[in-house]
C-alpha cells in the first residue's frame, strides 16, 4: 500500500492493486469449488469464472470463447508467438517484428532463431516508432507471423497497429498478427476484430489488477499449438486450473478503472506539465516521441546514470524506473534500437502515470530531479 508521502511513477512496470480488485480476491477466496467439477461448488466457480471471461470479451469487442486466461502478459506473448510459429512452420519460416519489442517477444523471437526461423527486426525511424512502410517493405508471402506491440512499454511510442493486417492481406501472406497489448489495454480503444489482430495479449497488474493473471485474446478460426499438456482447461491451449481469485481480482479492476479518455486526459495533463518544465534545461532531453502515450514520458538527464538518479528520487519518497523492469538494470535494448548514444542511453529514466497522479506530485518529482542534476554533477 502506497503511502501519503510517496510518489509512485512508475505505473509501466507495475501499479498498485485497487480497492475494488483487493475486495473481489477475499471474496473469491470463498470459492472452493474447482470450476471445472460438476458438482454445485464447481458450477458457481465456473460462473464466476466465465462472467470475467465474459467481462474481457466486452471490453475488446469479441466473443468470450476468444479469451484464454493466463499466468500474464509474459505467458500470452509466449504461448501466441512459439504457438502460432509451430502451427504454421509448414508454410514458411519467416517472422516479422519490431527491435524494440518488450523483452517477452524479443526473447522469444531469439528462441524461435535457435529453431531455425528466420526473424526480421524492424528497427524504428528517428520519428521513434516503426512505420507501416517498413512492415511493407518486409512482409512477404512467406512471412507466417507478424508480432508488433500496440504500445512501446519504455518511450509510449504508438505502433501502426491498424495498418498492419491490410498489408498482410495485401502481400498475400499467410501470416498471423500478434499484438503485445499490455500498455494499451483499457488505456485506449483497441478492439481485435476491427484492427485484424488475430492474437492479442493482455495483463491485469497493468491495470490496478492482482500480479499472476493475464489473457490471451485468439480470434475465432485460428490454430496455435499448445505449449504445456495437461487437462481441458481453456480448451487446452493453456491447461491446468484456474487461478479464479486473481480472475476475479481481474474482472473487478476492469470494471473500476474508469473512463478511458478521461484517464488519458489526466495523465496526458501531468505528463505535458513535467515535459514542459523540465525541457527548459539544456542537459535534460526527452526521448518519447512528440506523438506518444499520454502515460509514458522518458527521458535522459546527461551527466547522471539512471540507476543514481532513481536512487536519489527513491530516498525522497519518488519512483520512477531506469526501463522495463523486467531488464534489471541491463542496458535498454529499446534505446539502442532508436540510435541513442551510450550517454544519453544510459541516463534515462522512464516516468510512467495512472489516474492516481496529480500535480502536486509532479511539482516534487521536478524539483527532485532539478535537484538531482544540479548535485550529483557537480559532485563529480
Amino acid at each position: 500500500m502506497l503511502l501519503i508521502t510517496e510518489a509512485y511513477f512508475d505505473n509501466s512496470s507495475t501499479t498498485f492493486l485497487c480497492n475494488e480488485a483487493k475486495e473481489a480476491i477475499i471474496s473469491a477466496c470463498n470459492y472452493n469449488g474447482n470450476p471445472s467439477s460438476l458438482h454445485r461448488l464447481g458450477t458457481f466457480s465456473g460462473e464466476v469464472l466465465e462472467n470475467a471471461r465474459k467481462r474481457i470479451a466486452k471490453v475488446l469487442k469479441c466473443l468470450p470463447s476468444e479469451i484464454y486466461f493466463t499466468s500474464g502478459g509474459t505467458e500470452s506473448d509466449n504461448t501466441a508467438i512459439i504457438g502460432a510459429a509451430t502451427a504454421l512452420k509448414r508454410r514458411g519460416k519467416k517472422i516479422v517484428t519490431t527491435a524494440f519489442e518488450h523483452s517477452a517477444v524479443i526473447n522469444t523471437m531469439k528462441y524461435l532463431e535457435s529453431e531455425g526461423f528466420e526473424v526480421v527486426y524492424l528497427k524504428p525511424d528517428e520519428s521513434g516508432t516503426v512505420p507501416i512502410s517498413a512492415f511493407s517493405e518486409t512482409i512477404d508471402e512467406n512471412t507466417i507471423l507478424v508480432s508488433c506491440m500496440s504500445v512501446n512499454n519504455e518511450t509510449g511510442a504508438y505502433l501502426p497497429i491498424e495498418l498492419i493486417k491490410k498489408v498482410i492481406i495485401s502481400k498475400n501472406s499467410p501470416a498471423y498478427f500478434h499484438c503485445d497489448a499490455t500498455q494499451s489495454f483499457l488505456k485506449y480503444p483497441l478492439f481485435p476484430e476491427t484492427a485484424g489482430i488475430d492474437l492479442l495479449s493482455i495483463s491485469a497488474h497493468k491495470i490496478h489488477g492482482p500480479k499472476g493473471v493475464g489473457a490471451l485474446y485468439i480470434k475465432k478460426g485460428v490454430r496455435i499449438k499448445p505449449r504445456s499438456f495437461g487437462g481441458e482447461q481453456e480448451n487446452g491451449i493453456r491447461p491446468g486450473t484456474e487461478p479464479l481469485i486473481l480472475i476475479n481480482g481481474f474482472s473487478a479492476a476492469i470494471d473500476a478503472f474508469g473512463d478511458a479518455k478521461e484517464n488519458a486526459g489526466k495523465c496526458g495533463l501531468i505528463k505535458n506539465y513535467i515535459k514542459t518544465k523540465l525541457s527548459r534545461f539544456d542537459d535534460i532531453v526527452i526521448n518519447s516521441p512528440e506523438n506518444s502515450s499520454d502515460y509514458i514520458l522518458n527521458l535522459s538527464v546527461l551527466g547522471v546514470r539512471s540507476e543514481t538518479m532513481l536512487h536519489f528520487l527513491e530516498q525522497r519518497n519518488i519512483y520512477v524506473s531506469s526501463g522495463s523492469a523486467c531488464a534489471k538494470g541491463k542496458p535498454s535494448h529499446v534505446l539502442s534500437a532508436l540510435g541513442f548514444d551510450k550517454k544519453r542511453a544510459d541516463s534515462a529514466i522512464r516516468i510512467s502515470f495512472s489516474k492516481h497522479n496529480d500535480l502536486i506530485q509532479a511539482d516534487r518529482l521536478i524539483d527532485a530531479i532539478v535537484a538531482a542534476k544540479t548535485t550529483l554533477i557537480k559532485s563529480k
